[in-house]
């Protein structure tokens, strides 16, 4: 296992946001993190990073203590994709991308080399956003913004890869090609752990599945072991029916009026 997550735990104002969270995630997979509102995923994304210092944690990364190591080796290794991050500054997309090399420069201002050159061009590339180099960012549509942001930290040539709700507010074609990116870094053997709130794109997608609720893993596993009516009532609330993709086998959920939630009648 490249990342290994043991007992974290967070409490703010005597509150439990994290209780003793563990759970261990192989390369080349796509990994989710699942939950309700408030269940400590954004949260539990920071706490891996070491971005909250109230936090007790054993956080292990291809064998190494991975909060010991220095804050600028960790950002070589590991980058985040931050839900909604988005600014204001007439940033051009190449010079937003470039923004991923500051863990390997020198300091704030230094010159950029043609390695760094190279790799962000590369990294646009692979999010297919070349064409767009010379574009303002704040010009993008939402779904293109999202692959900068995802050429960004590509630029951080990371190992580990956290992506918080990559896919919130992007329509549907936009939502499958970021899926697609995703996919593909998977398949070159990166780690990667996304946090999701839709659960038919999660179960489309995703290899194993971590639920959490109300700061503790619930469930974990492929989708169809873990995403059930069972598991749709008693952590989200909401009654469910579950039927089988018949091409990829996997589960696809239907919510809403005539919902079935009787378990014993769900089809999976």
């Amino acid at each position: 296992m490249s990342l290994v997550v043991s007992h974290a735990n967070l409490s703010i104002e005597g509150r439990a946001i994290l209780d003793d969270v563990s759970f261990a995630l192989a390369p080349g997979r796509l990994n989710a993190l699942i939950g309700p509102n408030g269940a400590g995923k954004s949260t539990l994304l920071r706490v891996i990073l070491g971005f909250e210092p109230a936090a007790r944690a054993r956080i292990e990364f291809e064998g190494q203590d991975f909060l010991a190591l220095p804050r600028r080796t960790r950002a070589r290794i590991a980058a985040l994709v931050e839900q909604s991050a988005t600014t204001d500054q007439p940033l051009a997309v190449h010079d937003a991308v470039m923004l991923g090399r500051l863990p390997h420069q020198d300091g704030w201002g230094a010159a950029h080399d043609n390695d760094d050159e190279r790799i962000v061009a590369d990294a646009l590339s692979r999010v297919g956003m070349e064409p767009f180099a010379t574009r303002r960012f704040p010009t993008l549509s939402g779904g293109e913004q999202q692959r900068v942001h995802i050429a960004r930290a590509l630029a951080q040539q990371p190992r580990l890869l956290l992506l918080d709700e990559p896919t919130n507010h992007l329509d549907l074609s936009a939502q499958i090609a970021v899926m697609e990116i995703l996919r593909a870094l998977a398949d070159t053997g990166m780690t990667i752990l996304v946090t999701m709130h839709d659960l038919n794109l999660t179960a489309a997608w995703f290899d194993t599945v971590i639920a959490l609720d109300r700061g503790r893993v619930v469930a974990e596993g492929a989708p169809k072991a873990v995403i059930d009516a069972g598991f749709l009532a008693r952590v989200y609330g909401v009654p469910a029916t579950i039927f089988t993709n018949p091409a990829s086998g996997r589960p696809m959920i239907s919510y809403g009026p005539g919902t079935n939630s009787v378990a014993g009648q769900i089809e999976i």
